[in-house]
């Protein structure tokens, strides 16, 4: 089988260092998090559904990266579809960001078990959507068993990572305009995710101009919107800790209805004594 090989030596040296720039950068971001939440012994303002399908995400995105860099057959079934010369478009780092990325995320899961969470819990709609997506998986994978059409469905869960990186940041963006906070949810994730991104479209570019293609752009589509949507999310993180709430301290949970009515009626009382003395 031909292997597409590199034109430009200085291109190629370019690539490795922005595809490690980017593992570096993405893998680093997940640590302040942690950190933050061991520090605080709290989860409060960090969203639930965000890491629910941030951890679907990570988990797609393992399994579609893993699959095309290290199976030869996938790789065939790769070049015969987008052309025998192109060059396969998931890189080691790739992989060992996705295996680094799913650990920490889980591990994030687990704190959220451990720590301090308020009244934060895990909506239905997050945990159904999750649900949906590993159905549907499961589905692709018993159609895609008798062809072994296995680029089409590596192709799925690189769809299914997609949506995530699409929909995840959603509950942690309202989560912080409706506390006017960003307080629990770390800034230095999103600045070194922003990093990260900015690098992972360099490389793309600099292996498309070597190679005079842009098929790298849309052979590996779900690389492309990830980044480039993940940049765009991390401005709004951005705008919104440094623009929008600056030093500003959330309340330490969302508001709950629940709350309210099952306050004790002996506190309610003294809360009307008090305001009507006032």
């Amino acid at each position: 089988m031909v292997q597409a090989l590199w034109n430009s030596i200085p291109l190629e040296i370019a690539y490795e260092v922005l595809g490690w720039i980017a593992f570096f950068s993405w893998s680093i971001s997940c640590y302040p998090q942690v950190i933050l939440n061991f520090r605080r012994k709290s989860v409060l303002g960090l969203n639930f559904d965000f890491v629910v399908l941030n951890l679907t995400k990570q988990v797609s995105y393992l399994i579609y990266n893993a699959t095309l860099y290290f199976s030869s057959a996938v790789q065939r079934q790769y070049r015969e579809h987008y052309g025998l010369d192109e060059m396969i478009p998931v890189a080691a780092n790739d992989v060992a960001f996705s295996i680094h990325a799913f650990l920490l995320t889980a591990f994030v899961l687990f704190q959220i078990f451990i720590y301090e969470r308020g009244n934060q819990k895990f909506s239905k709609i997050s945990l159904s959507i999750a649900s949906a997506a590993w159905f549907a998986a499961a589905v692709c994978v018993v159609i895609a068993l008798p062809n072994r059409s296995w680029l089409w469905l590596i192709s799925v869960f690189n769809a299914i990572q997609v949506i995530m990186t699409v929909i995840k940041y959603i509950p942690q963006a309202f989560m912080n305009f409706y506390r006017k906070s960003t307080d629990g949810f770390s800034i230095g994730n999103i600045l070194l995710d922003f990093l990260g991104g900015v690098a992972n479209v360099a490389q793309m570019a600099v292996q498309s101009l070597d190679q005079n293609s842009w098929v790298n752009f849309y052979g590996n589509i779900g690389k492309t919107i990830i980044s480039l949507v993940s940049i765009m999310y991390d401005i709004l993180f951005i705008c919104q800790h440094y623009v929008l709430y600056p030093g500003k301290e959330g309340t330490t949970a969302l508001p709950s209805k629940l709350d309210e009515e099952t306050k004790d009626p002996l506190l309610k009382s003294s809360d009307q004594a008090g305001s009507a003395n006032v």
